[in-house]
């Protein structure tokens, strides 16, 4: 069982001493019901009391001791396979996650981990109720090796029957796990395309009974079988409880006449272990989509790992440490399914001089973004060379060469906590930042959080840019910044807060289609499907 395994893997000690905590626990429960079966036998139940006593305070302490262990090692496995599925995501390249796509690392993240860390909880009770069991059968067995016998015969066909009825259910429930990556991004479309599907509503209906419904159906039918049929195994095994009873009443008396003294015993047994029986049964579907969920969790971490870049703190480069930024004949492509609809950049040479304000330009669709992530070093090139001066941008120094630059995608995502290359000073700089954006009526900076991102689109692009100003790196870049502004922002952008960032040394590089702001760079630099056009220095 996968789940078990997690567990053992994390600290196998601690799992010991809960097995071991649970074996007395269980031995002294076992223990309990043998004492219970003597004094009713011996018609003296006052001659019990101090062992009676003894054994329920020991079976308290070892089976609390038991769960204890366990639900701290339990949590602590949730907790740090957490972290290392967010690393993971940290370590891989952008590549690799945009073509895995945000739902399934969604569906991961929150489906799956929430499924184990659900079952999780149960194992410690689960623990305990398999010790009971065993105590219990061990008990019996001392009472009748041949009662036994049948016992475990008669177990061994119910729970080979229960089973296969699991079997079944483990299917559905694989099947209704698939389903769930289709399903988040149905959810995805629904929250960032509301926009759209407001606007056209056949776009509307057949999102949603095209995509959406019949997802959610899927899910729906594949989950309702998989716990009918599991349903059906618990019912089934009370019922297979019952049988065994009435195999001990009216069977074993007639094929072994000298074990009728012992019957109330196994009965009064069986009875007990018909609750720790159940629970097992009723979690059975549990342990299954926790086992599926831990395949997924293991799939995509694995996935992840294996293109996994050197993920390490790097001090931020002094921000005057270099003069040239060389592409030497670098490109990249992206690939798909179909050869005719690949896109490919390059092979690009540009050489990129420190403290230049640069312009890149082109039509939707040249490779303008594209050209910012390899530049940045965000993808990878498939060919060609990277340099800062003469150093090669490679695997060991990527991360060290990212943290020159300041960048804002027209993506963009805005972080509520600020990080300044000062940070003691990080609210003083902030609140002058946001005077200048016009900012300082709507949003506040305590201890280096924002107060709000409740914002429309253009000021949360200007909160970006306070972000971008704080960080103080070399090399800034902007992605469309101003599309989303007013004419009056716009103009101050390019105007005044271009200039000030170049007149602080810095190398600034904008992806602009604004035409009439052209001539404040030093030089624009023109795509067109992905290869450099012209490469022109501004008088």
């Amino acid at each position: 069982m996968g789940i078990i395994w997690l567990l053992i893997k994390a600290a196998w000690v601690n799992v010991m001493v809960a097995i071991v905590a649970g074996v007395i626990s269980g031995g002294c429960s076992a223990r309990l019901i043998a004492l219970i079966n003597t004094a009713i036998a011996q018609n003296s139940p006052s001659a019990f009391i101090a062992p009676f006593v003894g054994l329920a305070v020991l079976a308290l302490i070892t089976g609390s001791l038991s769960q204890f262990v366990l639900i701290d090692l339990a949590q602590d496995s949730i907790y740090r396979l957490r972290l290392r599925l967010s690393q993971q995501i940290l370590a891989a390249p952008l590549q690799q996650l945009e073509r895995l796509g945000p739902n399934q690392l969604l569906a991961v993240l929150t489906e799956d981990v929430q499924t184990i860390s659900n079952t999780v909880f149960v194992i410690p009770f689960l623990c305990i109720d398999i010790a009971v069991i065993g105590g219990c059968l061990m008990y019996l067995g001392w009472l009748s090796g041949w009662v036994l016998l049948a016992v475990l015969v008669f177990l061994l066909a119910a729970i080979t029957l229960v089973q296969t009825l699991i079997n079944y259910a483990y299917r559905y429930i694989r099947l209704a796990r698939q389903e769930v990556d289709r399903l988040f991004r149905h959810f995805r479309s629904l929250t960032d395309g509301i926009k759209e599907l407001k606007l056209h509503s056949d776009r509307r209906q057949t999102f949603f009974e095209t995509d959406l419904t019949v997802s959610a159906a899927a899910s729906q039918r594949y989950q309702k079988n998989a716990y009918k049929i599991a349903s059906l195994a618990t019912g089934g095994g009370q019922i297979l409880f019952f049988m065994l009873v009435g195999l001990l009443l009216f069977g074993v008396p007639q094929l072994a006449p000298n074990t009728q003294a012992v019957l109330p015993a196994y009965i009064l047994t069986l009875t007990y272990l018909l609750g720790p029986i159940e629970n097992l049964i009723q979690q059975l579907p549990s342990l299954a989509s926790a086992d599926v969920a831990i395949k997924k969790v293991t799939a995509m971490g694995l996935t992840l790992a294996e293109q996994a870049e050197i993920d390490s703190v790097v001090r931020q480069p002094s921000s005057s440490g270099w003069q040239t930024l060389t592409l030497d004949r670098v490109a990249h492509t992206y690939h798909s399914e179909d050869p005719d609809h690949a896109f490919s950049i390059g092979p690009l040479s540009l050489t990129l001089k420190a403290g230049e304000l640069v312009f890149i330009v082109g039509g939707n669709g040249s490779g303008k973004s594209t050209l910012a992530k390899l530049i940045t070093g965000l993808y990878s090139p498939e060919t060609g060379e990277l340099r800062l001066d003469d150093r090669p941008i490679v695997d060991t120094n990527r991360e060290w060469y990212r943290q020159h630059f300041s960048v804002i995608f027209s993506d963009f995502y805005l972080f509520e906590r600020l990080i300044a290359a000062e940070a003691l000073t990080v609210d003083e700089q902030a609140h002058a930042y946001l005077k200048t954006l016009e900012l300082e009526q709507k949003v506040s900076v305590q201890d280096g959080q924002l107060s709000t991102l409740a914002l429309s689109q253009g000021q949360c692009k200007r909160l970006a840019l306070l972000a971008a100003y704080l960080e103080d790196r070399s090399i800034y870049l902007f992605d469309e910044w101003a599309a989303d502004q007013d004419p009056v922002f716009r103009d101050l952008f390019y105007t005044q807060l271009l200039a000030e960032l170049k007149q602080r040394g810095k190398t600034v590089l904008v992806i602009s289609h604004d035409d009439h702001y052209f001539h404040l760079a030093d030089r624009v630099i023109k795509l067109d499907q992905g290869l450099l056009e012209s490469d022109q220095c501004q008088a």
